[in-house]
C-alpha cells in the first residue's frame, strides 16, 4: 500500500504553515475557529491569487482576515446564484411541459419516435425510470397505484434531475411547430439588426449547459470566485468580451442565467440583490477574477 508522504497537521500547526508562507494572522481565535469550522483547504482556494508564483509564498499584505472576508463574499454569492438558478429551473421545466402539449400524448417520453436520436433517447430513459423509481411523491404513488405505472410526462419532468431534463431538450427535434421551436420562443433575444429572434439548438443547449455546470458548483459549496470554469455558453454578440478570455467565468454564466430568466422582473431584482452584496463586500474582491468587464452593468 502506497505511504502518502504527508501527515495531518493540526489547527496551531496549519497557522504556522500560513505565517510562514507569508500571511499575515492577526487574530488567532478567528484563525482557530474559521480553520476549525471552514477548513484549511477550502479557504487556500481564496488566496491562491495572492501567491507569488516564483517564490511560492504569499506576497506582502496578504492578511488572513481578508481571506476569511473573501469567503464569506463567496458564500453568499453562491447562495445567491443558486436561488436563482433554482427559478431558472422550476420555470424551465414548466416551460418544457406547456411545449409537448403540441403532441397531445401524455406518455410521449415513452416514444424514441418524438426525439433525434435513439441512442442518446434510451440512454437518457433508464436514468429517467431510475429517478422514477427513486421518487417518493406523491403523485408518482398514485399514477403507480392507479394508473398501471404509467407516469405521464408532466409528473416525469419533475422528478427528472436536471441533467435528465437538459439530456431530453437537447434531443428534441427541431423544424417548425416542433416541441423545440415552441418552447425557445419563451426565450427569444434581440438581434444585431433589433429583430427578435429565437435561440438555435446550439446556442440554447449551450445555456442550459452553462447554468447546470454552475448549479452542481453551488450546491456542492464549491468556490465561484477567481474559478476558471470549461463550459463555453454562445453569448449574444453584443455580450462578448473582447480579446475573449481563455476560459469563462461568472459574467459568462450570469450572461445564460439572464437569456434563461422566468421573467425581466425576476431578473432584475436578482442583478439588485447582486449589486447590493458587492456592496456589502466591497473592497474584499477583484470583479475581474470572475470575468467581468469594466463595463458588466451594460450587459445586464
Amino acid at each position: 500500500m502506497y505511504q502518502y508522504p504527508k501527515n495531518f497537521l493540526s489547527v496551531t500547526q496549519l497557522i504556522q504553515k500560513l505565517t510562514d508562507a507569508g500571511m499575515t494572522i492577526t487574530s488567532q481565535n478567528e484563525a482557530k475557529m474559521a480553520l476549525t469550522t471552514i477548513g484549511y483547504y477550502r479557504l487556500k482556494g481564496y488566496s491562491f491569487h495572492r501567491i507569488d508564483p516564483v517564490t511560492k509564498k504569499y506576497i506582502n499584505g496578504t492578511n488572513f482576515s481578508d481571506v476569511l472576508k473573501l469567503y464569506h463574499f463567496d458564500s453568499e454569492l453562491s447562495h445567491l446564484v443558486f436561488s436563482y438558478l433554482s427559478q431558472i429551473e422550476v420555470a424551465l421545466r414548466s416551460r418544457l411541459v406547456n411545449a409537448f402539449q403540441i403532441t397531445q400524448d401524455a406518455l410521449i417520453l415513452n416514444d424514441p419516435s418524438a426525439f433525434k436520436d435513439k441512442q442518446l433517447y434510451w440512454k437518457n430513459q433508464g436514468t429517467v425510470a431510475s429517478e422514477i423509481c427513486r421518487s417518493n411523491d406523491v403523485f408518482i404513488e398514485h399514477n403507480f397505484n392507479n394508473h398501471d405505472g404509467a407516469i405521464p410526462l408532466w409528473a416525469s419532468v419533475e422528478v427528472m434531475s436536471f441533467g435528465s431534463l437538459s439530456k431530453i431538450i437537447k434531443n428534441l427535434k427541431t423544424g417548425n411547430q416542433s416541441v423545440f421551436s415552441i418552447l425557445v420562443q419563451n426565450y427569444n433575444f434581440k438581434n444585431a439588426s433589433g429583430n427578435s429572434v429565437n435561440p438555435s439548438k446550439d446556442m440554447f443547449t449551450s445555456w442550459i449547459q452553462a447554468v447546470s455546470v454552475m448549479r452542481n458548483i453551488c450546491a456542492h459549496n464549491s468556490r465561484i470566485y477567481n474559478r476558471a470554469i470549461s463550459t463555453r455558453p454562445q453569448l449574444i454578440g453584443s455580450d462578448i468580451i473582447n480579446p475573449q478570455p481563455r476560459y469563462n467565468g461568472l459574467y459568462q454564466i450570469m450572461l445564460s442565467m439572464k437569456y434563461l430568466r422566468p421573467t425581466d422582473e425576476s431578473w432584475t431584482a436578482f442583478v439588485n440583490d447582486f449589486k447590493q452584496l458587492l456592496n456589502k463586500y466591497a473592497g474584499a474582491y477583484d470583479i475581474s477574477r470572475m470575468n467581468f468587464p469594466v463595463d458588466w452593468e451594460s450587459h445586464f
